[in-house]
């Protein structure tokens, strides 16, 4: 059996989401911040008359800020609790992918970013990371939490 993975990129690495998950993938939004947000959370944008959540994935995996001339694109993901969109470097392809290729991630990852891939892909030309899209989601365990009382 196989799955089919809209992919993306963050700072260069490629990355999944199950196709299954996936409301749309728009172009950069205008966002209104949110004060007292965790560090992740880069705002609130207007999806037709919808709230959506914009999560940075560079800020949730610990990487580098994008340059200020390099607007994410959004992938808005459908979760129990309503669209969230996940800010990206660039999208990708769709790929599919045998259920038996799924590999552990590797060592190499640590920390909180292990605790958000699924796992990896091989592909001819490199690696597709599958995000866990509901740890990816999850704002109480965002890097960078809200400040405490």
């Amino acid at each position: 059996m196989s799955q089919q993975f809209c992919t993306f990129k963050l700072d260069g690495h490629l990355f999944g989401v199950e196709v299954l998950h996936v409301q749309e993938v728009i172009r950069f939004q205008e966002m209104t911040r949110v004060p007292l947000a965790p560090g992740a959370v880069n705002g609130l944008i207007n999806l037709r008359g919808q709230i959506v959540t914009a999560i940075d994935l560079r800020a949730r995996f610990g990487m580098a800020s994008r340059r200020p001339n390099q607007l994410p694109m959004n992938v808005i993901i459908r979760t129990d609790d309503g669209a969230v969109s996940f800010l990206v470097d660039e999208i990708g392809d769709v790929f599919d992918v045998g259920d038996d290729a799924l590999e552990s991630p590797p060592q190499t990852i640590d920390g909180e970013a292990r605790e958000l891939i699924r796992g990896v892909y091989k592909l001819n030309d490199g690696l597709l990371l599958a995000l866990d899209t509901e740890r990816a989601c999850d704002t109480g365990r965002l890097v960078g939490a809200a400040v405490e009382d």
